[in-house]
């Protein structure tokens, strides 16, 4: 059994500001019409295509960070898909703890199968050349190797680390005597190496000995907890400390927060893979799979210009768009028409509350403007001005002094918590579906240009009873009017913070 490992962290801040930390470049959709994630989900599950019940494809499992949780198992149930487990990361910590709590998962369920780690954020174009690579990979990993992918180089890329490939694994290998069943060659890993400049990746290219290091992996629960035991116990030990302390709930897995603070951040290559290169370490040992099936970790935003399908003009546009006399540009609009004249080789991006320009040579550049964001403590670089919850969304209006307004809309059969709010009175004018209202003792419900007013102090809960979106246009007043003003007294959803 092939058992699928998502890797679902990170915030995208260079894809801003489509990407923002509480809606990640994952689950945006940049390079289709399904998100990264859901594209993720879907490529795994192509694996199984033409009906080999020899690799049985097992639901997957996701790690995450706990602010997602809810968007990446609404994304998966969008498939019609339920993961085996949602993995919950309180904090960020890089690649190495969250590959390493998805092991012990699998490890708990019993079983050592063969796990796929894939980030959630690429995009592979050809999935018949990455099951190819997959099956070269799998009996590699099945006999306690650690495999990543590498990734055939197109040109002398400054973006990527390189993978250095060393001797020859496969049927004439005397380490490894394993036949595979495609036509590419494995390798062992010599080295790993840093982002290079232009000269030197061109060097690298030149040799034929170098790959893009893909950060895709193939190798068994038992081999990763093996190696990272070995090289990193203090992250293991972390790790063990922080599953071992935590709970089911719902459809998720919180892993015990405080211990998993303590845990060192580090990613994959670095606290294993590195430490594994140019020879065996006892009975572990690194290898790479070529693969040559249209990859981009879509990092920046001439990837995803890279990977869009262009128009006679070389231009790549996704919404209202018009250009003239404007080449080889990237053009996204989401809330009205954007124009491009004259332009060549740039970026236009609008959403609802920003707009950002910039050369495609300069766009690795955009996370400078995240920081200054972040310095200012603006929400821009957090979250869009539509908000996305559990039950639903909001939208922010207008605003001013001591007012707010919102368009709040939620999804049939759902329920905001029950709440009150020390600082602020609330309006709600029911403009589509039917709401259910508690206010105080009270409940009642509200169709269509109906309307009611919940004082500040009291208890209220919003419902929708129906089968279609609830929608309403709710105003705000008062002295203060931030998200932390509530006191939550139930939740069907489980949660404690102010989400």
């Amino acid at each position: 059994m092939l058992q699928p490992v998502i890797l679902s962290g990170g915030s995208g801040t260079r894809l801003w500001p489509l990407s923002r930390e509480h809606y990640p470049k994952q689950l945006l959709s940049l390079a289709g019409e399904q998100s990264l994630l859901q594209e993720t989900v879907r490529r795994a599950e192509g694996l199984s295509a033409g009906g080999n019940k020899a690799n049985v494809v097992a639901a997957p499992v996701i790690v995450c960070n706990e602010e997602h949780r809810f968007l990446v198992a609404e994304q998966v149930l969008e498939l019609g898909k339920s993961p085996a487990t949602i993995i919950l990361e309180p904090v960020g910590r890089n690649t190495a703890p969250a590959l390493t709590l998805a092991a012990l998962a699998i490890e708990k369920q019993g079983g050592d199968p063969v796990m796929l780690v894939m980030p959630a954020d690429h995009v592979i174009r050809n999935q018949q050349a990455f099951n190819a690579a997959v099956a070269t990979a799998v009996p590699l990993a099945a006999s306690g190797s650690l495999v990543t992918f590498g990734i055939v180089p197109t040109g002398p890329e400054t973006g990527y680390g390189y993978i250095k490939s060393g001797e020859e694994l496969g049927v004439r290998s005397k380490a490894i005597n394993i036949p595979h069943p495609s036509p590419l060659t494995p390798h062992a890993v010599e080295a790993f190496v840093e982002k290079p400049d232009v000269a030197m990746a061109q060097a690298y290219i030149d040799s034929g000995e170098y790959l893009w290091n893909s950060g895709m992996f193939v190798m068994r629960p038992s081999a990763w907890l093996r190696a990272i035991g070995r090289f990193r116990p203090d992250i293991l030990a972390a790790c063990r400390r922080a599953f071992e302390g935590g709970r089911a709930d719902r459809d998720f897995y919180r892993v015990e927060k405080n211990a998993f603070i303590a845990c060192p951040g580090d990613s994959i290559d670095y606290a294993v893979m590195e430490k594994m290169t140019g020879a065996e370490e006892g009975d572990l040992r690194a290898a790479v799979v070529p693969l040559a099936a249209g990859w981009s970790d879509v990092g920046a935003w001439p990837a995803i210009w890279e990977v869009g399908v262009p128009d006679a003009d070389g231009n790549v546009s996704k919404g209202d768009v018009l250009t003239h006399d404007t080449r080889n540009s990237l053009l996204f609009a989401e809330h009205r028409l954007v124009a491009g004249v004259g332009l060549e080789d740039m970026v236009v991006v609008e959403t609802a509350d920003a707009v950002m320009v910039a050369h495609k040579s300069r766009a690795q550049d955009v996370k400078q403007i995240v920081e200054r964001l972040k310095a200012g403590n603006r929400s821009e670089r957090l979250s869009h001005r539509r908000v996305s919850r559990p039950w639903g969304t909001y939208e922010g209006i207008d605003a001013g002094d001591r007012f707010q307004v919102k368009r709040i809309v939620v999804k049939p059969g759902a329920a905001l918590s029950l709440q009150m709010h020390h600082h602020r009175a609330e309006h709600w004018v029911v403009v589509r579906g039917t709401a259910r209202v508690t206010r105080g003792e009270e409940t009642f419900l509200l169709s269509e240009n109906q309307s009611t007013y919940i004082p500040i102090g009291v208890t209220h809960r919003l419902e929708n009873p129906g089968t279609i979106p609830l929608e309403i246009i709710e105003v705000q007043s008062g002295s203060y009017l931030g998200e932390d003003d509530i006191v939550r007294f139930e939740d069907v959803y489980g949660r404690n913070e102010n989400k």
